[in-house]
């Protein structure tokens, strides 16, 4: 017999575990090593409101159900778990930090289980040892999650009750998505986005919009293919969209008889047009031929033949009619009144099966995948890491056998075959629209699932535009949204018309990951005798198709790291948005359902959510692939079939199983973080070159200031020679003239006059002072030198200035009035007062003769 596991070290104080009483464990289960130790906490009520402050909370979320003490199994970790009207939360029981592993929306639940564990008896044990009363919580999105309660409580019976309420909703509008509103997350109408992506596709550059589609003006065509509104009021099939490709020689009346050939009358329509070959992907559901499969539409067989547009050439273009069903499952159909083509109907047609499981054999397989990580991962729900299953300490069990019987178990659960499937088809129907310019024709037997998987995975191979952001978008809203993917039946969600598809009880099943499920998972202690209480959160038409689809561009981007603008972690935030029902873009089942009871308007808008997360960091946002080069992939995908071998998808397959490994992109995440360095560094010079800028900015600021009084001091130095040589002029010329002239340190000078003429002495001055209002003149501004002298003198009379002064002063004015030097100006006179003007460098160059001062 294999020894105990050994305990894991818990990350809390107080231990659920008794670590230090091993011999206690011997014998028994793993949960007869928990150690209930957690002081007794006051239950609290369906509606009452936290004592704790909860941030994380989001918008219009309502805490229902309150329970403390309880433990994540999964990681042995303590904490508070709430029920909210929108998910399951977990807090950390020290730091009240979420614990993502224990918080999950209630939407993304698929079932919840009541366990009780009974332990058995030991010679260290009293055979009344309390049971174990446990919840096993199962995700939708790959997790296995167990909560243990105290014995002796009524806690599990509360947040069971609360579950069994929030998830089970009377109707569609109880779901947090309604009652939250759009928020800030608005949705503009899809039906707009729609148009918007048919007019690219036929080459037209008109921009969608309400008007036209009220009015019926968006029926625009090219030369081969026309937008028809024949399915404008949902009339001719509620599971279309309003507006549909189809071929220009069709008529709408050809259209309407056409669809009555067809399961649900999902008539053949474009979905996708090759801008250079002309070629087209073209969808439908099964025709219905009947049992004899002898049953024939002209109509049906027109149109088909039309999506063949002739070759250059006039050569006839190749039909090919792609049954992603097995050959088998086709016929079976039949018996129903479907079944599948015959190439001899069909004109120049080829018929392909392509051997994909239905949505039943989906859904089982991803049951067995989730079971197989659960088992074997790091955080299994049994509390036991795979390193210590059987009691080794190597993962598998430590020997090579067990490990190989584990690489098996996960061949068995055929999940990664049917995603090689898929990414086959996929790959085939791409390789022949490029490679032979043949147009394709894709079917299952409704045409929403299988067809929808092959359809969009072929049209992002083939187009470089739906690898980016903006087209994955206008993808997933073309054909699978408006295409009418049942996403309301495939994720489990309540239906529109206030009924549920939650049955009310559903017997548990070996797929559901149980702990019976698995006998690597038994513990020594002993399940009680009474059958699990469990609670579906799905239907039987439940499966994760869209999951599937998804998966499948994760494989195409490990295969092409530099063709796509978006990361897979922007596929792992859409799933969990998807599956979360936080937004109202999945909804339903058809664009008729939402149109027709207002969910774009009255929920908010997914696509929105994350663009708006990827506003606040550009491109280097997480969403964004680094690696993303479009001009290296810049035409059509075509992988060889060699490298359709998928692998598990770490960043969702593993993110709760094995946490560490799902963080497989270290080379992406090194990059990323380079990256952010590098930002950082270029911020930084961007920082330094601005300063470095304005300070070289500034210095030839200053130096053209330097150089501007540079220029006004040599202005400056030119004024003063000019004006200590006019000075030395003038005091030559007055000197010449018998004045004594004194300067002043104030700048004045005084001139005395000796004369025999004029008795007393005559004192001129010479300011540079402003005028006085004694009448003394103020110097001229002008450029030639000027000066003004006043004559001062008690005899002289004022009332003949100018010829007293000029008769005094100047030996070279005549009796007669003249002037011996007529272009001296000396007598002009300058304002109103009396001054003379001396014109100093004609005085300098002036010879003065004693005959001069002689008087006649």
């Amino acid at each position: 017999m294999a020894s105990a596991p050994k305990p894991r070290s818990g990350g809390r104080s107080n231990s659920l575990r008794d670590s230090h009483d091993s011999d206690k464990m011997e014998a028994t289960g793993l949960w007869d090593a928990l150690e209930w130790t957690i002081e007794p906490v006051s239950r609290s009520v369906p509606g009452a409101v936290s004592h704790l402050n909860l941030d994380c909370l989001l918008e219009a979320e309502q805490v229902q159900v309150e329970e403390h003490g309880v433990v994540l199994i999964n990681t042995d970790e303590a904490g508070t778990l709430i029920v909210t009207n929108f998910r399951l939360l977990f807090l950390s029981e020290g730091t009240r930090k979420v614990i993502p592993l224990g918080t999950i929306p209630l939407a993304t639940i698929e079932k919840f289980n009541k366990i009780v564990v009974k332990n058995q008896s030991t010679p260290h044990q009293s055979d009344k040892t309390p049971s174990r009363r446990l919840l096993q919580v199962i995700g939708k999105d790959m997790r296995i999650i167990v909560f243990g309660f105290r014995p002796k409580t009524r806690q599990r019976r509360t947040v069971f009750d609360a579950l069994v309420t929030c998830t089970k909703p009377a109707s569609l509008w109880d779901l947090y998505a309604f009652v939250s509103g759009p928020s800030k997350y608005s949705n503009t109408n899809p039906k707009v986005r729609l148009l918007n992506e048919y007019f690219r596709l036929l080459g037209k550059g008109s921009c969608a919009s309400m008007d036209m589609i009220e009015d019926g003006s968006f029926t625009l065509s090219n030369n081969f293919w026309r937008i028809s509104s024949v399915n404008s009021s949902y009339s001719l099939c509620q599971t279309y969209p309003f507006a549909l490709i189809v071929p220009k020689s069709i008529t709408d009346e050809e259209v309407i008889q056409a669809s009555s050939f067809r399961a649900r009358c999902r008539l053949p329509v474009v979905t996708w047009c090759h801008p250079r070959t002309g070629a087209v992907l073209a969808r439908s559901s099964q025709p219905l031929v009947g049992i004899m499969m002898n049953m024939r539409s002209n109509t049906d067989e027109k149109l088909v033949a039309a999506l063949c547009s002739e070759l250059t050439g006039g050569k006839r273009r190749k039909l090919y009619i792609a049954d992603a069903r097995p050959r088998k499952n086709a016929l079976a159909n039949g018996a129903m009144g479907g079944g599948s083509e015959s190439s001899s109907n069909y004109f120049q047609s080829e018929i392909v099966f392509f051997g994909i499981d239905n949505i039943h054999a989906m859904r089982d397989s991803f049951a067995r995948l989730r079971d197989y990580l659960d088992t074997h991962g790091t955080a299994s729900s049994d509390g036991m890491s795979s390193f210590l299953r059987h009691g080794g300490w190597t993962w598998g069990g430590g020997n090579l056998s067990s490990m190989s019987a584990s690489v098996s178990t996960l061949g068995d659960s055929g999940w990664l075959i049917h995603v090689q499937s898929v990414l086959a088809g996929s790959a085939w129907i791409a390789a022949h629209v490029d490679l032979e310019s043949a147009s394709v024709l894709v079917h299952c037997s409704d045409g929403w699932d299988r067809t929808t998987q092959l359809v969009s995975l072929a049209i992002l191979l083939l187009d470089p535009y739906y690898r980016t952001l903006n087209g994955f978008q206008a993808l997933v809203e073309k054909d699978w949204l408006a295409f009418g993917h049942p996403f309301a039946d495939r994720v489990g969600m309540p239906a529109i018309t206030g009924s549920t598809n939650i049955p009310s009880e559903l017997p548990r099943q070996s797929s559901t990951g149980s702990f019976q499920s698995s006998p690597n998972r038994q513990t020594a202690g002993s399940f009680s005798s009474q059958a699990p209480t469990s609670h579906a959160q799905t239907s039987n038409n439940y499966s994760p198709i869209f999951l599937q689809w998804v998966d499948c561009v994760s494989q195409l981007m490990r295969m092409y790291p530099f063709a796509f603008e978006f990361s897979s972690v922007f596929l792992v935030d859409l799933l969990d948005c998807v599956l979360s029902s936080r937004f109202g873009n999945f909804f339903c089942n058809s664009e008729m359902e939402r149109q027709h009871w207002g969910v774009p308007e009255a929920c908010g808008c997914m696509w929105a959510y994350l663009a708006d997360l990827r506003s606040s960091d550009g491109t280097s946002h997480v969403h964004y692939n680094y690696f993303y080069d479009p001009l290296k992939h810049n035409g059509p995908l075509l992988p060889p079939a060699a490298a359709l071998a998928p692998t598990l998808w770490p960043q969702f397959h593993l993110r709760w199983a094995c946490p560490s490994e799902a963080q497989a992109g270290e080379l992406e995440a090194q990059f990323r973080k380079m990256d952010v360095k590098f930002s950082e560094l270029q911020k930084a010079k961007e920082v330094a070159e601005k300063k470095a800028k304005e300070i070289t900015t500034l210095m030839e600021t200053l130096s053209a200031d330097v150089r501007h009084e540079k220029q006004v001091s040599s202005s400056a130095m030119k004024l003063v020679k000019r004006a200590n040589k006019e000075s030395e002029a003038m005091k030559r010329a007055i000197q010449s003239l018998g004045c004594k002239v004194h300067f002043s340190s104030s700048g004045d000078c005084t001139v005395d006059i000796e004369s025999s003429v004029i008795e007393a002495p005559q004192k001129l001055l010479c300011s540079s002072s402003k005028r006085q209002s004694d009448g003394s003149l103020q110097n001229d501004d002008k450029s030639d030198l000027s000066v003004s002298i006043t004559v001062m003198a008690d005899d002289v009379d004022s009332s003949n200035p100018i010829a007293r002064v000029c008769e005094t002063l100047c030996p070279l004015r005549m009796r007669d009035g003249g002037c011996r030097w007529p272009d001296a100006g000396c007598a002009q006179l300058g304002s109103q007062f009396v001054g003379l003007k001396a014109n100093f460098e004609a005085f300098d160059h002036l010879s003065i003769y004693d005959s001069y001062f002689q008087p006649k």
